[in-house]
């Protein structure tokens, strides 16, 4: 569910074309595959962030709020502090072990 978040928040946002080569760009250089990114969330979200620079923090702030979405959850989320740990931990609280 949380690779089906990310994939509909990065193609809003970006677009097909650009989404697409996000995912180029994960699996060719943190040899993370799309599929993959619930099992590497850390390399994702650090990924994100050494590509996107500050505009991570939108974009992680989104998946967040689709995944949400998704499990039904209706919350406004803002990310403080540790931005790159906060996004992981509220991710992983949610999912199935």
């Amino acid at each position: 569910m949380l690779n089906i978040a990310v994939d509909k928040t990065l193609k809003r946002v970006f677009g097909d074309t650009a989404a697409n080569i996000i995912y180029t760009h994960l699996e060719k250089n943190y040899s993370i595959k799309k599929d993959e990114i619930a099992e590497n969330l850390e390399s994702f979200s650090q990924a994100m962030q050494e590509y996107l620079n500050s505009g991570a923090a939108v974009v992680e702030k989104e998946i967040l709020e689709s995944f949400y979405s998704g499990l039904g959850l209706f919350q406004r989320v803002e990310l403080e502090g540790n931005r790159n740990t906060e996004f992981v931990e509220r991710l992983r609280t949610l999912m199935p072990q």
